[in-house]
């Protein structure tokens, strides 16, 4: 749900205060827990350790990001995979062609020599 527009953007005073006075080079991982504070232009270039309820993750802010929330970036859920036995069965098939084709490769390049 947006916010509304009389009020503005939601930035929380306490990321800021952390970049006040500090350049993107030097500043290293901010981390910070405020999922939903919207990226401001003044982020752009800082490295934000956003917080996912385990650990921090690094994200980088480019000028792509300006207007999105730091938490659209930081995924709370980690996906395993789809599948079983078959799905399985299909990536040891595809592991053993990558082999075979890597040695045909090598194979071809033994020769040329």
């Amino acid at each position: 749900m947006t916010r509304s527009s009389k009020k503005g953007p939601y930035v929380d005073p306490r990321v800021l205060k952390k970049l006040e006075g500090k350049s993107p080079t030097t500043a290293g991982v901010i981390k910070t827990w405020s999922r939903a504070c919207q990226i401001a232009p003044e982020m752009v270039g800082f490295t934000f350790g956003v917080h996912n309820g385990k650990d921090h993750v690094a994200v980088f802010v480019s000028e792509d990001m300006v207007g999105h929330r730091l938490g659209e970036f930081s995924l709370t859920r980690k996906f395993t995979r789809h599948g079983g036995r078959m799905q399985k069965d299909l990536e040891q098939k595809q592991k053993e062609s990558e082999i075979a084709a890597a040695k045909a490769v090598k194979g071809a390049a033994e020769s040329k020599k």
